[in-house]
């Protein structure tokens, strides 16, 4: 089982980082084989609703990493009140041959108290228009989380991380078989 983690943050440094790190170690450590793709570090073209920049070398990553991955961790950070552009941006060059019958789990990094929510209901309404499962649980840290080299650390926050890695594989399996049921 493949999982595409999904670090929507365009920042050098970044909480949102911290979270996608961390599950990528937790959903290694259940027992997946897990790809990273850094918005970060990978720079992507703006989409231009056609062919143009099929050559960009991140954008053909990215594109194949989705179409091997059988589930998704994806997480941004909220900027006014939704996902980061450099993630809507990245998902819009995807389509719903990537995402259709795959579990995706959903994260925010919040810059100040309680926020991100609104960050996880942009992602949770583009991901169901690419036809992706995304799971009902969901994922929000706030800056009190996290120490001064921006890593996850708050042990609620770590476990509630844990969790959804745990359901993540778990609905990834789940899904895998009743897609391989149906193709045979």
């Amino acid at each position: 089982m493949k999982i595409l983690v999904v670090n929507g943050s365009p920042m050098e440094k970044s909480r949102t980082r911290g979270i996608t790190r961390l599950a990528k170690e937790l959903l290694e450590e259940k027992g997946a084989e897990v790809t990273f793709f850094d918005l970060g570090t990978e720079k992507l073209p703006l989409f231009p609703g056609d062919e143009e920049n099929d050559q960009n070398e991140s954008l053909q990553k990215l594109k194949k990493e989705a179409d091997t991955a059988d589930a998704f961790f994806i997480a941004s950070p909220e900027y006014h009140n939704g996902m980061s552009g450099a993630l809507k941006n990245a998902l819009d060059f995807l389509g719903g041959s990537h995402f259709k019958h795959k579990p995706a789990a959903i994260a925010a990094a919040s810059g100040g108290s309680k926020g991100g929510i609104n960050a996880l209901n942009n992602m949770r309404i583009v991901l169901r228009g690419l036809y992706a499962l995304v799971l009902p649980d969901q994922f929000v840290s706030d800056p009190y989380c996290y120490d001064d080299e921006y890593n996850l650390v708050d042990r609620e926050a770590v476990g509630r991380l844990e969790d959804m890695a745990t359901l993540l594989v778990t609905l990834s399996k789940k899904s895998a078989a009743i897609t391989n049921e149906q193709v045979l």
